[in-house]
Parts: C-alpha cells; sequence; structure tokens
C-alpha cells in the first residue's frame, strides 16, 4: 500500500539520547508586522528581536532551502480568548509561539513524491516549504526528496525512517531527521556521511 500525501511538518519524537520527546518548549514571539501565517510543525528562525518586556526573543517562519538555519520548530501557541478557535497562528497577528528548540530533538517528516532511498540514511537534505492547513492547523513542510547529499549547507540530517508497518520506504515516506544547521548549536552539524 502507498504512503498518503499528507504532510504535516516536523513533529517531535525523540531526544538524541533515544528517550520520548517531552514536551519541553521555550516561549518565543511573532509580532503583527509579521505577515506569514505559523502552523503547528512549521520551522523558525530568529528574528533578531523581542517583544516588549524582552523576555521572549521574535521568531519568524524559516526559509526552505540550503544554508538556511533553523531555530526550532513550533509546537503550540500560547492560550488567548482570541486565538483559541484558530489553533495556528493568523497571519499579521502578534502571537507568543511555542518552540522546540533543543538542537538535540529528532523529528518526523514526510518526504515529498520523490521519495527516500534507505542508502540516503546519514545525508543531508533540505526542507521544501508549503502553506499550512487551517483545516489540520498542520504545516505543509516536507522534505525535499531530490537533494540527499552529504553537504554541510543542507538543513536536515536523514536519521532513517518511522518504524511503522504502513511506512513504506519510497514516496511520502515518513522520515526521522535532525536539524543540521540550528541556530542554537552555534555551526553547522556538518557533513553527511
Amino acid at each position: 500500500m502507498a504512503n498518503p500525501n499528507s504532510p504535516y511538518g516536523l513533529k517531535p519524537v525523540r531526544e538524541r539520547d533515544g528517550s520520548p520527546y517531552s514536551g519541553a518548549a521555550n516561549t518565543y514571539y511573532v509580532p503583527s508586522s509579521d505577515a506569514t501565517a505559523l502552523f503547528i510543525g512549521d520551522p523558525v528562525i530568529l528574528a533578531g528581536s523581542g517583544d516588549t518586556s524582552g523576555n521572549a526573543p521574535t521568531v519568524t517562519r524559516a526559509t526552505a532551502g540550503a544554508t538556511n538555519r533553523i531555530t526550532g520548530v513550533v509546537v503550540g501557541f500560547q492560550s488567548s480568548p482570541d486565538f483559541v478557535p484558530y489553533g495556528y497562528r493568523p497571519a499579521s497577528a502578534a502571537m507568543y509561539v511555542l518552540v522546540a528548540d533543543d538542537p538535540g530533538i529528532e523529528y518526523s517528516i514526510q518526504c515529498d513524491a520523490t521519495g527516500l532511498a534507505v542508502t540516503q540514511i546519514g545525508e543531508n537534505a533540505n526542507l521544501t516549504a508549503g502553506s499550512g492547513s487551517t483545516y489540520t492547523k498542520r504545516s505543509g513542510f516536507i522534505l525535499d526528496g531530490t537533494t540527499p547529499d552529504p553537504d554541510a549547507t543542507y538543513q536536515l540530517r536523514i536519521l532513517g525512517f518511522e518504524p511503522q508497518i504502513n511506512n513504506e520506504v519510497g514516496a511520502y515516506v515518513r522520515t526521522l531527521v535532525r536539524i543540521n544547521l540550528p541556530t542554537e548549536a552555534g555551526v553547522a552539524s556538518g557533513l553527511g556521511i
């Protein structure tokens, strides 16, 4: 049975040591001047400012492609009576977002229609941006199956595939990755194998 094409962005699944992802996240701020909507699973990057109190750094949606770094992944939104019904951050709405920003977190992400082979485990790849869904409240980001290579400037390290019986190697395979260009680690993680 073929894998379904159902993007969900980056979903934290475990820590580098193999323990399950605990739900840990830090609070960041997205000002109303940011005209891009954010969804659960969207990668974000520091935007060089903070909220008016200086307690939360600003972030914006990360850019897909080589050399573009990532601070972390949106895992939630701060509750507010105005935005609880949305389940995502509408464009141009000032909002606090919860971001999984530990560079050791391993994520699940769907690959594109090109798919991947087991021989590409250990290589690096880039993201492809897609529009999030106001219905599912999930990100549209996917892994670009045309890019796997040892290139140190690529955004993600391919660790393997989700071990599920309904996850076949090939098109739309749900892939386990780690961020290869995290802002929180200071430098790129390096070449893939």
